[in-house]
């Protein structure tokens, strides 16, 4: 089977990560605190144009500073991104922290 490179487009989308906090949620009653979680994410784009790991790093390091702690969700998340260059690649490092918090 033959693939046209021409015809080939990659997924620009990604991957949705849902950071929103539901309302009218009482600490204690409806969830309750685990305490500070982090989880980090390595991206590259190989040769600028082939990207590795790149649409799912957010949710990944989500996902890894939720299961830091055993929780269900973060809340007060906070997003830091760092680049670093090498000859044939740009890598994105994504670091999420936040508190843990599991729902009752």
């Amino acid at each position: 089977m033959k693939t046209n490179l021409a015809s080939w487009k990659p997924d620009p989308a990604g991957v949705p990560l849902n950071l929103s906090t539901p309302l009218n949620k009482i600490e204690g009653k409806d969830y309750v605190v685990l305490g500070e979680g982090e989880g980090t994410s390595t991206g590259i784009m190989l040769f600028n144009f082939i990207p590795i790991n790149q649409n799912d790093r957010f949710k990944n390091a989500y996902d890894e500073a939720v299961a830091s702690k055993g929780g269900t969700r973060l809340i007060n998340p906070v997003i830091e991104e760092n680049w670093f260059l090498a000859y044939v690649l740009n890598g994105y490092r994504t670091k999420v922290t936040g508190t843990v918090v599991k729902d009752l």
